[in-house]
C-alpha cells in the first residue's frame, strides 16, 4: 500500500503526470462565489493547496491567503507561480501538524480535493483541525469531490452528509448545500457545495 501520509507519495504523482485532482487554473465554483459578492475578503486558509490555483484566486479578490501543502513539488509550484498581484504566504506543512499560532486565526477555511486525499482513519483529525483554525464567525468553504460510495483510493469516496454532521458536531451550522451548476464537465454531479458557519 503507498503511504499517502508522505509527502513523497505526492510528490511522485506530480512528477509522473498524475496529478488528475489538479484542473490546471482556478476551480470555476468557487469563481463563482467569489464574482456573487456574498464572501468579503478576510483571512483564508488553504489546506492541501497543491499548485495554489484557487489560492491565488481568492487574493486576487482581496483576501489574505495561507497555502498549505506538505508536498515539495507543491510547494515548488507555488513560489515559481507566484504573483505580487495575488500574494500567499506559502506553508510546507503536515495540515496536521500546523503551529498553534494559527489556532483561530481564520476568517475562511477552503476545500477542495484535500479531503479526498486523507486516508478515512485520519478524517476525524481534519474535522478537528477546521475548527480548530476557524475563528469566531469563521465560514469553511468545501466542494465535496468525489462524492459517492466505492472503495479504495485516493481519491476517497466522500459523503456530503458525513461532513456536514461531522462539523455540526463540532458546533458549525449548514449555511448552504446545492449541487453546483458551474462545476467542470467530469465533475458534474460528482461534487457539492457545502458552506457552514462558526458561532460567532
Amino acid at each position: 500500500m503507498p503511504d499517502m501520509n508522505s509527502p513523497t507519495f505526492w510528490d511522485e504523482q506530480y512528477n509522473n503526470g498524475r496529478a488528475a485532482w489538479d484542473l490546471g487554473g482556478p476551480t470555476p465554483v468557487f469563481q463563482g462565489l467569489l464574482l456573487s459578492g456574498q464572501f468579503p475578503p478576510g483571512r483564508m486558509i488553504v489546506l492541501g493547496a497543491g499548485q495554489g490555483h484557487d489560492a491565488r484566486l481568492f487574493a486576487r479578490f482581496g483576501f489574505t491567503v495561507t497555502a498549505v501543502d506538505f508536498a515539495p513539488e507543491a510547494v515548488k509550484a507555488m513560489q515559481a507561480s507566484a504573483d505580487s498581484a495575488a500574494p500567499l504566504e506559502i506553508l510546507q506543512k503536515d495540515i496536521f501538524d500546523l503551529p498553534e499560532d494559527l489556532d483561530g486565526g481564520f476568517d475562511y477555511v477552503l476545500e477542495y480535493v484535500c479531503f479526498c486525499a486523507i486516508d478515512p482513519v485520519d478524517r476525524v483529525r481534519y474535522f478537528d483541525a477546521v475548527d480548530r483554525l476557524l475563528g469566531p464567525g469563521g465560514t469553511y468553504i468545501a466542494l465535496a469531490f468525489p462524492i459517492g460510495s466505492f472503495s479504495g483510493g485516493p481519491p476517497f469516496a466522500v459523503s456530503p452528509e458525513v461532513m456536514i454532521d461531522s462539523l455540526e458536531r463540532r458546533g458549525l451550522r449548514l449555511v448552504r448545500r446545492e449541487q453546483p451548476p458551474n462545476s467542470v464537465r467530469d465533475r458534474c454531479g460528482r461534487e457539492e457545495l457545502l458552506i457552514l458557519r462558526k458561532p460567532a
